[in-house]
């Protein structure tokens, strides 16, 4: 390998589409899996593969996300693991924010104190998947690239929310194109037979090689592709890589899901609790990192569960759940039903009565379903969250309804007897 290899976690975008479950966070410190944040995946995936300076570049929202890796990540002096926060920052030389993934690159190339010899690793802040980058860095060397993209074989219907490659029999990238319309035609980027064959990619006939959002630069042309003034990697930088660089694509045929809508965070949750979930936070190989919150153990008392990933410090008395996920210091009372939804949990727990409004949790007989609520939401007795009648969209009074999937956002409260 080079002399020495950094790698950059962007974790800085405003995550819109993620609303309201990013109007207090950004998108990478979005909790994930009852105990975890997205920022925990490329972290983690880092560590696990041998990667030891690590930088988190932030900018919007980011007091949760630096709050996180603060108590998460604390720097290793046995194994010289650092793990660095680099927020977006006024200087001489600039007074703007970043204005984009690029730009947030290029703004902070004097703290990575590269060589022109070194690699650098880039990672997406928001995704789900297990990734040992050694084989991508590997593939890397092997092929002396200048660019090297990681592509993930996705559908038709998929291909709009991504960047799509085309490569030859060798892995150079031919082609690229950025996230395409519908009535762009796109034929030529199917994956042809002998790619399938050569990187064992396996499932429907008609496969796209979408980028992950992970990228492997040698640092001497990471530095010249960002003199310019472009400032996204997907829609300029790529592109620009592909015609004046030595640019392979690596093939991952793992799990893999991009967590950028309500929509994709809501079923991928549901998804982690299946008997044999396609992601599992338990796999022995490739373990996942978080921050340890020295919690007692969960309290269930007359309860019956059924597919449900549970957090610790929980208190649930006398409830019905199913196909759910159950944050850390969830607070359940007896009675109440929840079904397909994602529970985040509580920051805190409460000791006495709560005046004026419902306690910390979901109050009694309640009925949840097909629901994210956020951390500290306050849920009365005998509410009603079912969106019966099938609104796609909608903002309410505490609450939103997306692509027809309730949310509760964060410290919300819900009066008794309400019914979503």
């Amino acid at each position: 390998m080079s002399e020495q290899i950094t790698t950059l976690i962007l974790g800085g975008g405003q995550g819109k589409r993620l609303f309201p479950l990013t109007s207090y966070r950004s998108k990478p410190a979005v909790p994930i899996g009852a105990k975890y944040r997205l920022v925990d995946i490329p972290i983690s995936n880092s560590i696990n593969s041998g990667l030891r300076q690590i930088f988190v570049l932030t900018q919007f929202n980011s007091v949760s996300l630096h709050r996180h890796i603060h108590r998460a990540y604390a720097y290793g002096p046995f194994n010289q693991t650092s793990i660095e926060l680099l927020a977006a920052e006024q200087t001489p030389v600039t007074t703007d924010w970043f204005q984009g993934t690029a730009d947030a690159v290029r703004k902070h190339l004097d703290h990575y104190h590269l060589k022109s010899a070194d690699t650098v690793v880039i990672l997406s802040g928001d995704h789900l998947y297990r990734m040992d980058y050694r084989k991508i860095l590997d593939f890397h060397y092997k092929k002396n690239a200048d660019v090297t993209i990681s592509t993930v074989p996705v559908t038709k219907r998929d291909v709009s929310g991504f960047g799509i490659l085309q490569l030859r029999s060798n892995g150079r990238v031919s082609a690229f194109l950025e996230k395409p319309a519908k009535n762009v035609e796109i034929g030529d980027y199917v994956i042809p037979g002998n790619i399938r064959k050569a990187y064992h990619v396996r499932g429907a006939k008609e496969l796209y090689l979408a980028s992950m959002g992970v990228y492997v630069f040698k640092a001497g042309v990471l530095a010249s592709l960002l003199a310019g003034k472009e400032t996204d990697f997907g829609r300029e930088i790529i592109p620009k890589s592909i015609k004046q660089c030595q640019a392979y694509g690596y093939v991952f045929n793992g799990y893999w899901r991009d967590i950028g809508t309500i929509r994709s965070f809501y079923e991928t949750s549901i998804e982690l609790t299946c008997t044999d979930p396609p992601f599992n936070f338990m796999a022995p190989e490739g373990r996942i990192f978080t921050r340890a919150r020295f919690l007692p153990p969960s309290t269930m008392t007359e309860s019956n569960f059924s597919s449900v990933l549970m957090g610790e410090g929980c208190v649930i008395k006398g409830a019905d759940i199913s196909q759910s996920l159950v944050g850390v210091r969830s607070v359940i009372d007896e009675g109440t039903s929840i079904r397909k939804s994602v529970l985040m949990g509580n920051d805190f727990y409460e000791t006495g009565k709560s005046r004026g409004k419902p306690q910390l949790g979901i109050g009694k007989k309640c009925v949840i379903e097909n629901c994210i609520l956020d951390k500290n939401v306050r849920i009365g007795d005998r509410v009603r969250i079912t969106n019966q009648k099938r609104v796609q969209e909608k903002d309410g009074n505490n609450y939103y309804i997306r692509d027809g999937i309730v949310i509760v956002p964060k410290g919300a409260v819900i009066a008794s007897g309400t019914r979503i």
